[in-house]
């Protein structure tokens, strides 16, 4: 059997250039998120089976890779189902492993607890541009804080964060899981059939208003439910009297309050936000995820067919796990497309050490190769970078190549 030098399908292998880039943009992360008063915390990347298969995690518990039991544990002659054989899964996110965390170390955490979380996650889905089975997530969220100000703070440091990074032309898109149901209602839709509507609403951007009508009239939905509906998508503005127009319409099936939530978000990040982007109310935002239960936003950079930063409230789902009610809001970076689009923009916006390469001749002597790394010591500690090499028979080769990974100033020392 030969062995593979390919990764397997879904993994990719990071070169020194594109790890250059990951490595400025999490110290960036920490720096940022952390002048908002996030904290740091890590959670296993294993997690028990019954906490990612909750129904909490929408579509991406069908892509959980499994982890077979161990040792005696593991009975493959006796098992008669997959609960007889599984136990744990490699995790697909972020936010149910906190959501565990929280509810285990809750009476050590303040209230309100601000965290930040980076680390790998897995998921067995159909890998493509920006899409991987293994990659780098980054949240930032607030457990306990139940008015709008952990979502005006989300979204204001997440923007912050995009803007720094040299994106200037993006869309913070909002909206509210409320305001979903409240229009399914108000049209006549069953509630048991209120997912299958926003799963073809969530479609808005790519199949239309006519590609989304033909896919609710094949669910068998009535042609005035189907009216009703979309004639309050067409009249809605993305902007405040776009919500207050639904705040008008929708008088006795949604709340006056969600909507003036809605608003203040909007009217406030507008106000503080730092980086040059729009903030803009969009009715069609759906995001995946079962277990939000308000406020939803995502961040999409104009250019990228994709959102690059997605998130929302979702208050029920720490109470699953801690027995107490524990309001919840977060934002999830899309670590990997951000640094895919920098790596196309061929992003030189960090400040890069002057890299300096000592060339050694083959046989130079102790005495020398100590003075050398004296002196190579004595730039590191002027903060340059000091690579030391023997030096190859093709020396101009070996000179472009150097210069090629950024060393601007090439050394060479001789035998006595």
């Amino acid at each position: 059997m030969s062995l593979k030098k390919k990764p397997v399908t879904g993994m990719k292998d990071i070169l020194p250039q594109e790890m250059e880039i990951r490595n400025y943009v999490m110290d960036l992360i920490k720096k940022t998120y952390a002048s908002y008063g996030f904290v740091s915390m890590e959670t296993p990347c294993i997690e028990h089976i019954e906490n990612l298969s909750s129904k909490q995690g929408g579509e991406n518990e069908k892509l959980i890779f499994k982890i077979l039991k161990r040792g005696e544990k593991l009975k493959l002659k006796e098992a008669q189902s997959e609960a007889d054989l599984v136990d744990g899964g490699l995790r697909y996110d972020l936010t149910v492993p906190l959501a565990r965390y929280y509810a285990n170390h809750v009476s050590e955490l303040p209230s309100p607890f601000k965290a930040l979380q980076m680390g790998n996650v897995w998921r067995a889905d159909r890998p493509q541009r920006g899409r991987f089975r293994q990659f780098m997530q980054c949240d930032i969220d607030i457990l306990g804080e139940p008015s709008a100000l952990a979502e005006i703070e989300l979204i204001q440091a997440t923007s912050s964060l995009v803007g720094q990074l040299g994106f200037e032309t993006f869309t913070v898109r909002i909206n509210d899981r409320r305001i979903l149901k409240a229009m399914a209602a108000f049209s006549g839709f069953p509630e048991e059939s209120y997912d299958t509507v926003f799963i073809i609403l969530d479609k808005m951007d790519k199949i239309g208003m006519d590609g989304v009508r033909n896919e609710l009239t094949k669910e068998g939905f009535t042609a005035s439910a189907i009216d009703q509906y979309l004639g309050l998508f067409e009249k809605v503005t993305p902007d405040l009297s776009g919500i207050r127009y639904l705040q008008t319409s929708l008088a006795g099936y949604l709340d006056e309050s969600v909507a003036q939530n809605l608003m203040t978000i909007v009217e406030s990040v507008e106000t503080v936000k730092t980086a040059e982007c729009q903030i803009v109310f969009d009715p069609t935002l759906v995001r995946g995820m079962s277990y939000y239960t308000g406020t939803i936003f995502e961040i999409s950079i104009d250019g990228f067919g994709g959102s690059v930063a997605g998130g929302g409230r979702y208050d029920e789902m720490i109470g699953r796990f801690a027995g107490t009610q524990t309001c919840a809001c977060g934002f999830s970076l899309g670590f990997e497309r951000l640094v895919m689009l920098l790596m196309e923009r061929n992003f030189q916006g960090f400040q890069k050490k002057e890299k300096v390469a000592y060339l050694l001749e083959k046989g130079i002597s102790q005495d020398k190769l100590i003075a050398v790394f004296q002196e190579a010591q004595k730039e590191r500690e002027a903060g340059h970078v000091v690579s030391i090499n023997i030096m190859k028979k093709n020396k101009k080769f070996q000179k472009e190549q150097l210069t090629e990974q950024g060393y601007s100033e090439i050394k060479e020392f001789f035998c006595d």
